[in-house]
């Protein structure tokens, strides 16, 4: 027995070695190699302690991405790849937010975050694909890198030219930015009434608000679309287990694309700030929404007119919080950092 045993070991061995695998772990067949460029990130903005990050008292994460981008004959392939490197969740983790729009709301569901180098360049993502998904820890900024190469083709890829910002959750990489020197913690420059406890919380319609444009009314033919269902244990980062619950929609990237111009700009650079009537809301960057590759949605429901949160409600089915549903939309905006 112990015969058979050590010739199926080597076997094993033989054959992981003949298909260049020496481990049953697919993404670690290439060492890492440092990305040129230094790193000393500022954390400026709405916050109450800002200043350059110490990343040496920082863990190193990793993540496997597939990234591609725009090209003239449709989306071009760039390379898949384990990133090491140090979450946006650890960088900001101690720095605590200070309003300077709304002061007195006191949720972050509306919190975004720049991310900008040197060279101008500029993205922007929300606080909550940071600090509410159910997978934590995919935004980093990377510092080492390795092609995950295919076993047959043997095809490698190039490594970034530089230490890079990785958004694991892009479909393209259009935020995928090189050297990143400074992080701003801001919120959208609106004000935006504060009516909590608001009896009874319905609203016909919302607006949709974008700079320099007239206010246009939510077109309902946008709900035609194919409906989906998502069950959850919902689940808020205050009040804990709301139930058992199935959310119906549309997808809302497809009820409000047809308000967007969806260019390499609005997906680096451009963020919604949803509210309802009585003043709650929430902050999602155009790539989160628009640019998925995880099909963990936002998802835009018909609870119909007469009924408490009423007519529409978002449900953010990639959130391990609730934090971020909002019922009685009255109002998007559409903005640009």
């Amino acid at each position: 027995m112990k015969s058979k045993t050590f010739f199926f070991t080597a076997f094993l061995c033989f054959a992981l070695t003949v298909s260049g695998q020496t481990t049953n772990d697919f993404y670690d067949n290439t060492p890492s190699q440092k990305l040129p460029g230094a790193l000393k990130i500022e954390v400026v903005g709405e916050v109450a302690n800002p200043g350059f990050i110490n990343l040496e008292l920082l863990p190193l994460r990793t993540l496997i991405v597939r990234e591609a981008l725009p090209g003239k004959e449709g989306i071009r392939f760039i390379g898949a790849y384990r990133y090491e490197g140090y979450s946006l969740l650890d960088i900001l983790n101690d720095r605590v937010a200070s309003r300077t729009h709304g002061a007195g709301f006191k949720p972050q569901t509306d919190l975004m975050v720049a991310v900008e180098n040197a060279a101008g360049e500029k993205v922007v993502l929300s606080w909550g694909e940071i600090y509410y998904p159910a997978a934590l820890h995919r935004v980093l900024i990377a510092v080492a890198a390795a092609p995950i190469i295919p076993g047959e083709t043997k095809e490698n890829w190039p490594l970034a030219p530089g230490v890079k910002l990785v958004c694991a959750n892009d479909l393209t990489s259009e935020r995928g930015i090189l050297n990143p020197t400074r992080i701003t913690v801001f919120t959208a420059p609106l004000e935006i009434s504060d009516k909590k406890g608001l009896k009874p919380l319905t609203v016909a319609n919302f607006q949709i608000l974008r700079p320099g444009l007239q206010a246009s009314a939510f077109d309902p033919a946008a709900l035609a679309a194919e409906k989906r269902s998502f069950p959850s244990v919902f689940y808020g980062r205050g009040k804990g287990f709301h139930g058992f619950q199935e959310f119906s929609g549309a997808l809302l990237a497809d009820a409000l694309k047809r308000y967007v111009t969806l260019d390499a700009a609005t997906l680096r650079r451009g963020y919604l700030v949803a509210a309802s009537i009585d003043g709650y809301r929430i902050a999602m960057s155009c790539s989160e929404l628009f640019n998925r590759n995880d099909q963990a949605e936002f998802l835009l429901l018909d609870r119909g007119a007469g009924a408490d949160g009423g007519r529409y409600a978002i449900f953010p089915a990639a959130d391990f919080f609730s934090d971020r549903a909002l019922k009685a939309v009255s109002v998007i905006h559409i903005l640009a950092y």
